[in-house]
């Protein structure tokens, strides 16, 4: 995962360019991973873990209509996450996550079930991921799968 997030920050760097983060089922993850590699600074402006729906929707401006309508563990609102944070720090990137990490289902979305939106200069990206195991792995395959998925983009 180190080497995943290495290239991403030596990408950004290269490009001038910054990221911004908004998690809710990685927990602080997916920034804790970003943020192992030295010189992150020079790229990373922050992030905010919007753990709850009323978080998403007044830190990051995600829709009370969108999460009636299509739930939190949604593309929708992984999107409008995305869009908060980027605007809230003024970042070029920024990435989002949104799942359920179990165990157990919640809302009636299996454990599993993984939303990450991915937003950057011209570049909107979003996809949905369905993984097994524990909770633990639930969310780290989720951390690892956003930096896989940056990096692809990014050109690594």
């Amino acid at each position: 995962m180190i080497d995943t997030a290495r290239i991403i920050v030596e990408k950004l760097k290269s490009r001038n360019e910054s990221i911004a983060i908004a998690e809710s089922l990685t927990g602080g993850g997916l920034s804790s991973a970003l943020t192992e590699v030295p010189g992150t600074s020079h790229v990373f402006l922050g992030s905010i873990v919007a753990y709850t729906s009323d978080v998403k929707v007044r830190e990051l401006g995600v829709s009370t209509d969108s999460i009636s309508e299509f739930g939190v563990v949604s593309e929708e609102v992984a999107l409008q996450m995305a869009e908060g944070i980027r605007r809230k720090f003024g970042s070029d990137w920024s990435i989002a996550t949104t799942g359920v990490a179990g165990p157990g289902p919640s809302q009636g979305i299996a454990a599993g079930t993984v939303w990450i939106a991915i937003l950057g200069p011209a570049h909107r990206e979003s996809l949905v991921l369905s993984l097994d195991g524990e909770r633990d792995e639930v969310r780290r395959g989720a951390v690892e799968s956003a930096l896989a998925t940056l990096a692809r983009i990014l050109g690594g």
